[in-house]
C-alpha cells in the first residue's frame, strides 16, 4: 500500500548550495560514485554495530555489501546497500551533509570565484548530493532495519523543484539510490568505466562493492566483487601507496582535498591496536562548532563500533584529526559506559595524541613550510591545547606560533624556542601583549620601552590567546609576562644611568601624580609614573590576573557578568601634554585633562568608554580653549 506523496521545498540556502556544487565540481564528476559507495559502507558499518545487541536486524541477510548496477538503455546507475537504512524522519534530517546546520554561515563565506568556492565545497562536505553532478533526477528508496516492509520511504528530486516523499513497500532493509543520468552523462552507464571508478576511489572500502559479471558484452546474474574489500589500515605500510592513503582519507573524512600528512602504526604488546591518523590540509567550515561530529572512527577487530563524538578519543584541541583506531582487545559488544575510564581506551588515546604531536614535530623539523600551512588552518585550535592537556603542555607549547615585534608582520611564524634564543642578556621573562587585532597589538603604547631597548614582544591577537596565556604561564623555566599588566620591572636590563633618570622623573612628577589621582578619584586603582612609555602621554595597566579590556567587552556583550576592574593609569611626565597639564592652574580644567588622559588610554586598549559623549564634549571644550 502506497501512502500519499508529499511535495516539499528545499530551504533557500540548500538550493543555492546545490546549484553551486553541481557547477563547481563538474570537472571532478566521478566523485559522485565515491560518495555514494562511502555512504553505503557507513550504513553497513552502523548496522553491524547495532546488530551486536540485536541480531534480528540482519533479517536473514548477514552478508553486508554495496551493489552497483547500470542500465545503459534507460540511462540509469543504481547504488544500493543492505545497511542500517533510514526512517522517514532520518531521510528528512540526514539524507546529506548539505542540509545540516551551518549552511547559511558557509554560504556567507563564498567569494563568487568558482575555483576558490569549489575548494570550500570540499570543506563543507559533498555527500549524497554529489549525485546531481551527473543526474537530473535522483530516486532514493530506503527502509530502516527492523521496521516493517510497509514502512519504506521513497525520496525523489530533480534538485530544482524541491523533493517528494512517500511511504512505500520495501521488502529488504537498506537504501537504494537510482541516478537518472543527464543526457550528456549517459556514457557513465558502462560496466568498464564504473569498475575503474570504484577501483580508483573505493578499493580500500573494508566490505565488498559488487557488480554483475559481464561476459562478451552480456550482463550475467552472477555478482563479483570489484574492490579489494579489505581494511586498508590492516595492511603493512610498505604495501600501501600514497594514493591509496589519500583515497582512504577522503572516504573516512568525506573531505574533498588531500590530507596534509598521516601516521600509520600497529602497536603490539600489552594492548594491540592499529591507528591510522590523518591531518587535513584545510580546516572544515564548522571547526569551531562545539557539536562538531567528525573525528576518529573506533573499530574492534575491523568491526565499526562508533564515531569519536561518542567516546572522545581525541581531545578537543585535536578535533581536526581524522582516521581510524582498531583494537584487538576491546569486546565487540562494547558500550559507551564500558568506554568511560577504560584502560585500553585511555592507552589508545594517550598514544594517539603523542603520535599526532610527533607528526607535527617531525613536520617542523623536516618540512617547515608544510607546518606553516598547517598552522594557518589549525593554529587557533591548537592554542587550546595547553589549557586542556596538562601532561603534554610543554610539547604543545613548542608547536605554537606567534607574530612578534621582530618584524611586526601578522604572519605567525615565531616559536617560543625561537623567542628564547633571541632573549637579551639578563632577560628572565617572555613578554607578550594581547589585543583585539594585530594592528592594535603592534601599535600599543605599552610596547614603547621594549622597542627602545630592542626587547622582542609576542603580539597575540587571536581570541583564544587571552585564554591561552592563563594556562601557559611559563615555558622552560621562563615566565610569560604581559607588558600591559602589573608592575613592569626591567631593572635587570637597565643601566645605572637609566635607573637614576627614572628616579629623577618620578621625584619631579610626584605632585602631578597626586593631583591626577585626586582628580580621577574612584575611576582608577592607582596613578603612577610609567616605565613603559617613551612617546605616548598615558596608558592603563591592569592587574596581573585581570582579563584584557577588549575581552571584558566581548564577555559583557555575550551577556556575562564581569567584575568591576580598576586599572592603574600610568603617565609619561616628559610628554608635552603632561607638561601642559603641569602648568594648568584651574582645577576644573585639570580634571578635564585628567579624564581625557584616562579615556584615551582606555580606547587605546580596546576598551569601551562608559560616557563617550562626555569624552567628546571634554575634548571639544579643551580644543576650543587652546584655540
Amino acid at each position: 500500500m502506497t501512502a500519499q506523496k508529499e511535495n516539499l521545498q528545499f530551504q533557500t540556502e540548500v538550493n543555492q548550495l546545490l546549484h553551486l556544487m553541481i557547477h563547481s565540481l563538474y570537472s571532478n564528476k566521478e566523485i559522485f560514485l565515491r560518495e555514494l559507495v562511502s555512504n553505503g559502507s557507513d550504513a553497513c558499518d552502523k548496522l553491524r554495530f547495532e546488530a551486536i545487541g540485536n541480531d534480528s536486524l540482519y533479517e536473514t541477510d548477514s552478508e553486508l555489501r554495496v551493489e552497483v548496477e547500470f542500465d545503459a538503455a534507460a540511462g540509469t546507475i543504481t547504488v544500493r546497500d543492505n545497511g542500517i537504512g533510514m526512517s522517514r524522519d532520518e531521510v528528512v534530517t540526514n539524507i546529506g551533509t548539505i542540509a545540516k546546520s551551518g549552511t547559511k554561515e558557509f554560504l556567507s563565506k563564498l567569494t563568487g570565484d568558482e575555483k576558490k568556492d569549489s575548494h570550500m565545497i570540499g570543506q563543507f562536505g559533498v555527500g549524497f548530493y554529489a549525485s546531481f553532478i551527473v543526474a537530473d533526477k535522483v530516486t532514493l528508496t530506503t527502509r530502516r532495519a527492523g521496521d516493517a516492509a510497509s514502512e519504506g520511504v521513497r525520496w525523489e528530486s530533480d534538485a530544482q523543484s524541491g523533493y517528494s516523499l512517500e511511504q512505500v513497500e520495501k521488502a529488504t532493509r537498506g537504501t537504494e539510490i537510482v541516478l537518472h543520468l543527464k543526457e550528456d552523462e549517459k556514457l557513465l552507464a558502462d560496466g568498464w568505466r564504473l569498475r575503474n571508478i570504484i577501483r580508483q576511489y573505493s578499493d580500500h572500502i573494508p566490505l565488498p562493492v559488487n557488480m554483475r559479471k559481464t561476459e562478451a558484452g552480456e550482463i550475467k546474474d552472477e555478482w563479483e566483487t570489484v574492490n579489494k574489500a579489505n581494511a586498508l589500515w590492516t595492511r603493512a605500510k610498505s604495501e600501501v601507496k600514497d594514493e591509496e592513503y589519500q583515497e582512504f582519507y577522503k572516504h573516512v573524512s568525506h573531505d574533498w582535498e588531500d590530507a596534509l600528512a598521516w601516521s600509520h602504526n600497529r602497536v603490539e604488546g600489552k594492548y594491540e591496536y592499529t591507528s591510522l591518523l590523518y591531518l587535513p590540509s584545510k580546516a572544515p567550515f564548522d571547526m569551531f562548532d562545539r557539536d562538531n561530529t567528525h573525528g576518529l572512527k573506533l573499530y574492534v577487530q575491523r568491526v565499526f563500533i562508533m564515531e569519536d563524538k561518542e567516546f572522545k578519543l581525541m581531545p578537543r584541541y585535536l578535533r581536526f584529526v581524522r582516521g581510524v583506531l582498531d583494537s584487538n582487545d576491546l569486546p565487540l559488544n562494547v558500550s559507551r559506559e564500558i568506554l568511560q575510564g577504560n584502560k585500553i581506551i585511555e592507552n589508545m588515546k594517550n598514544a594517539s595524541v603523542k603520535k599526532v604531536i610527533g607528526l607535527l614535530e617531525n613536520m617542523i623539523a623536516n618540512e617547515p613550510e608544510k607546518y606553516q600551512k598547517f598552522w594557518k588552518e589549525f593554529g587557533k585550535v591548537l592554542k587550546e591545547g595547553p589549557g586542556e592537556d596538562f601532561s603534554n603542555r610543554e610539547q604543545i607549547a613548542k608547536l605554537l606560533r606567534f607574530s612578534s615585534t621582530l618584524d611586526d608582520s601578522a604572519e605567525q611564524t615565531v616559536s617560543l624556542p625561537d623567542y628564547m634564543a633571541r632573549m637579551k642578556e639578563g632577560q628572565d621573562k617572555i613578554y607578550y601583549i594581547t589585543a583585539d587585532s594585530h594592528t592594535a597589538a603592534k601599535n600599543s603604547p605599552h610596547l614603547e620601552v621594549f622597542r627602545k631597548k630592542g626587547i622582542e614582544v609576542l603580539l597575540l591577537s587571536d581570541r583564544v590567546d587571552e585564554w591561552l596565556v592563563q594556562h601557559l604561564m611559563e615555558f622552560e623555566g621562563k615566565s610569560l609576562q604581559s607588558v600591559a599588566k602589573g608592575q613592569l620591572d626591567l631593572s635587570k636590563l637597565e643601566t645605572e644611568e637609566d635607573k637614576k633618570e627614572q628616579e629623577k622623573v618620578e621625584a619631579e612628577a610626584k605632585n602631578m601624580v597626586e593631583h591626577i589621582k585626586t582628580a580621577l578619584g574612584e575611576k582608577v586603582g592607582d596613578v603612577r609614573v610609567s616605565h613603559r612609555l617613551t612617546t605616548s602621554p598615558s596608558c592603563i595597566v591592569l592587574n596581573d590576573h585581570d582579563m584584557a579590556l577588549y575581552m571584558q567587552q566581548l564577555m559583557k556583550q555575550a551577556g556575562h557578568e564581569m567584575p568591576d576592574t580598576k586599572p592603574a593609569l600610568e603617565i609619561n611626565p616628559t610628554h608635552p601634554l603632561l607638561k601642559r597639564m603641569e602648568a594648568e592652574t584651574d582645577d576644573e580644567r585639570f580634571g578635564e585633562w585628567s579624564s581625557i588622559l584616562l579615556d584615551q588610554a582606555i580606547l587605546a586598549e580596546g576598551g569601551q568608554l562608559e560616557d563617550p559623549a562626555g569624552f567628546v564634549n571634554r575634548l571639544n571644550k579643551l580644543m576650543l580653549a587652546m584655540g
